[in-house]
């Protein structure tokens, strides 16, 4: 395991720590009480008075979700172990400490133990406090089901929290938060490819075996399985067999406008990247699909897998708008 760490069993600790003092000028850690100093908060999430834009999840998936914690962006991040969803507590902290009287929205990848702890976050928010909290899952992952409500969500959650986050920060009531997080969930599709594992701090090596020179194809963040092992190919054969399923599942079709993300889940260089959007971009001409704006870098990680994800968003008027709405967060800032 090439990784520079301490004690493996305060690597999420320490990384918070070293965050905190990073961001200084724009986030928080709550350590206290409930929190469990699991709960990063944005210094001007209370300014407005707005509705509450909470996300998280494992950690190891950084700049996911700390990163993207700030102005015009997200107003809280609940953080869990490696690759294991925040407890309950944490999870109702965050509503505690970003409510300004409008409720807030949970955003979040699909998995049983996320689902099962901000549900009862959630629960809690309301019982005790009576806060109104709505959930929106991301289900962008293309190849885990066929039924959408039951997909993972991955790298596409980014979308999801730039666009609900711009329409929260707007004025925006709760239920019109909402309606935006199914529309922007509904109108993206991602689909990855890996090529290692990602070495996990307390087991000191990777997290499932992968042959040297094998790739999978479809594989989750946290190595869920994908649709094929194989040698791995030409960039350009493999991203030919990504955006095969994605273009279809929607379906995307010519006069659509999308907006691009290559990402890479943790080891892949720009350079790798910049070559796959390449052909990114020539399928979408070839096909009249328009590309509005792109983002190549690394969104949504798996620690120090090797791999990328192709995620498209299909546009209308109002999702361009909020993808263009001014924010400064660690992660990603626009003006």
């Amino acid at each position: 395991m090439k990784r520079f760490i301490n004690d493996p069993y305060d690597v999420v600790e320490e990384m918070l720590e070293g965050y905190v003092l990073a961001h200084k000028d724009y986030v928080e850690l709550i350590k206290e009480g409930e929190a469990q100093g699991r709960v990063v908060v944005s210094k001007s999430a209370k300014k407005k008075d707005k509705v509450g834009v909470v996300i998280g999840g494992g950690s190891g998936h950084e700049p996911l979700f700390l990163g993207y914690v700030g102005k015009g962006f997200v107003d809280a991040a609940v953080i869990g172990n490696i690759n294991t969803s925040p407890s309950p507590d944490p999870c109702y902290a965050a509503v505690k400490a970003v409510d300004t009287g409008k409720g807030c929205i949970y955003l979040y990848g699909n998995y049983a133990g996320d689902v099962m702890n901000f549900d009862m976050g959630a629960e809690k928010a309301d019982e005790e406090d009576d806060i109104r909290v709505e959930t929106v899952l991301t289900t962008d992952d293309v190849i885990s089901s066929e039924n959408i409500e039951d997909r993972r969500g991955i790298a596409g959650m980014f979308f999801m929290f730039k666009t609900t986050s711009a329409k929260a920060d707007m004025g925006a009531d709760l239920d019109e938060v909402v309606a935006l997080a199914q529309k922007c969930n509904a109108n993206m599709r991602t689909m990855g490819v890996a090529m290692s594992s990602p070495t996990l701090p307390s087991k000191g090596g990777p997290i499932f075996e992968m042959e040297e020179g094998d790739m999978e194809i479809g594989m989750g963040l946290h190595g869920e399985p994908g649709v094929r092992r194989g040698k791995i190919e030409p960039a350009d054969k493999v991203v030919d067999q990504i955006m095969e399923p994605i273009l279809a599942d929607l379906p995307y079709v010519a006069g659509d406008e999308v907006y691009v993300m290559v990402n890479s889940l943790g080891a892949t260089p720009l350079q790798d990247l910049h070559i796959c959007f390449r052909r990114v971009a020539q399928i979408l001409e070839e096909k009249g699909i328009t590309i509005y704006k792109s983002i190549v870098g690394t969104m949504a990680s798996s620690m120090d897998m090797a791999g990328m994800s192709i995620t498209l968003l299909k546009l209308d008027d109002e999702l361009k708008e909020l993808m263009d709405y001014p924010c400064d967060a660690p992660y990603f800032t626009q003006i």
